[in-house]
């Protein structure tokens, strides 16, 4: 009987990739004389484990031809700013070095849709955050309109009909929109369809899960009356309001305003892995229903985008494929598979797990998932139905709403106020006191006087003349 050793080895072999088919397998034990030896039953696992493997690959490459992914948060364009100033003339983004996002890859990943986000710093806040976002929003314009591969899309309907991959803009930060209403309409109109309430910055009207930095630290206000109508506003528009980064506080605060379904762009389960970033179980759910009373819930249908950075996945190690998968069946086991996306957060983290290096190994995910018996329904609904299903509610509501007015609120200076916030006040007329008033009539009656003096010595010269 062959030794545990030698079984080991053959396996080993056969993992790799050397062995082609189980004719060769034989033809190599033969050669060593221990063909006599081997089970019969190594010979039938090796079959399984060949066929299983090869048609779950071919399984993945179909299915997400069929339907290619949508993935919710990509961090191209910060990388742009930090390695290439955003100079676009200088790289071929066909393929990058130093990044893990470029053309090829994306299409080696099937992806057929990605959220480009516009980010700048927390440390922008209070001063030139909203410059700093019109940049990012232009370098995501110009490469998704000057490359042939992407289009630049502003609609549910231009998304699911998109035969190249197409470009969603992003917000990741209400920090920059500047606590103003006008520049979060303005940022629509430049195509921005989704904003992240904050980042790890508390806004002056939304609470960051981050403690990082100390921007508006408040107790007991988690979204104020502003930050509501920012909510407000933004459902009117169409736009998609993203709640990773968000307090849990603000995060509920924000479910129970909101008409239109909410997004987590790039959050993991926090029942598999405590980070901050994470999505618990309790706030997991209110992602389908909200309780409004003792005895009404109010629906939301929701989504959660699974970021698979390693710090957010196995929780302080590398992880692997399986590590991340495990993620996806928790929240499924949660809340229901349609309610699941990818966000995975590529070039916004620098680590990730083992075989999901880059955006070109989203099949590697996908294959873990079918293996796990996922059904090729529910992969669908992950790669892309059911952020298509948000993004379409969140038109729906805005067409509800096509008769409101935008929003003229404005926040109160002492919730905003910061050295560079200039405060426009119109011009008041002086009006002069009694005193300065008897003072002015006075030089009047002097110069009066000295006119009328000035005249009679022109008058006297006259008739002397």
């Amino acid at each position: 009987m062959a030794t545990g050793l030698e079984v080991n080895w053959f396996v080993n072999v056969a993992h790799a990739g050397f062995m082609r088919d189980c004719e060769m397998l034989s033809l190599l034990l033969a050669k060593r004389g221990k063909l006599h030896c081997i089970h019969q039953r190594v010979l039938f696992v090796f079959m399984l484990f060949k066929i299983t493997s090869g048609s779950l690959k071919e399984n993945t490459a179909e299915l997400m031809a069929k339907y290619p992914l949508i993935d919710g948060h990509n961090d191209l364009a910060l990388q742009l700013r930090i390695l290439h100033d955003n100079r676009l003339g200088l790289i071929d983004l066909h393929n990058i070095s130093n990044v893990a996002t470029d053309i090829n890859r994306l299409r080696a990943g099937h992806v057929g849709g990605q959220v480009f986000a516009a980010y700048v710093i927390c440390s922008a806040q209070e001063k030139d955050a909203v410059r700093l976002t019109l940049e990012q929003i232009d370098v995501v314009r110009r490469m998704c309109t000057e490359y042939e591969e992407f289009e630049l899309v502003t609609s549910a309907q231009a998304l699911r009909s998109s035969k190249k991959i197409a470009c969603l803009i992003s917000i990741e930060g209400g920090h920059a929109i500047d606590s103003s209403l006008s520049a979060l309409r303005m940022f629509y109109q430049l195509g921005v369809r989704s904003m992240a309430l904050t980042h790890n910055c508390n806004t002056p009207w939304a609470e960051s899960s981050s403690k990082l930095y100390q921007f508006y630290s408040r107790k007991n206000e988690s979204l104020t009356n502003f930050g509501k109508v920012v909510v407000a506003e933004m459902n009117r528009l169409g736009m998609m309001i993203d709640l990773s980064h968000s307090s849990r506080g603000t995060a509920e605060a924000v479910l129970r305003l909101s008409r239109a379904p909410v997004v987590f762009s790039h959050s993991s389960a926090f029942a598999v892995c405590a980070h901050e970033r994470n999505v618990p179980d309790e706030l997991l759910r209110t992602l389908l229903f909200f309780r409004v009373s003792a005895s009404s819930l109010k629906e939301k249908k929701g989504l959660v985008m699974v970021n698979l950075h390693s710090g957010f996945v196995a929780c302080g190690g590398k992880g692997n494929v399986s590590v991340a998968a495990d993620h996806f069946d928790h929240i499924k086991n949660v809340i229901g598979a349609e309610y699941i996306g990818i966000g995975a957060d590529y070039d916004g983290a620098k680590q990730f797990p083992y075989g999901l290096e880059d955006v070109s190994k989203y099949p590697a995910l996908i294959e873990e998932l079918l293996r796990r018996n996922w059904t090729d329904a529910e992969l669908a609904g992950l790669l892309r139905v059911n952020f298509l299903r948000v993004f379409e509610a969140v038109e729906r509501v805005r067409d509800e709403l096509v008769a409101s007015r935008p929003a003229e609120e404005e926040i109160p200076l002492s919730e905003a106020a910061n050295p560079c916030r200039l405060v426009l006040r119109p011009t008041k007329a002086v009006i002069p006191s009694d005193s300065s008033a008897s003072l002015n009539t006075g030089k009047v009656v002097q110069i009066s006087l000295l006119l009328f003096a000035l005249c009679a010595v022109l008058v006297q010269q006259t008739v002397l003349m």
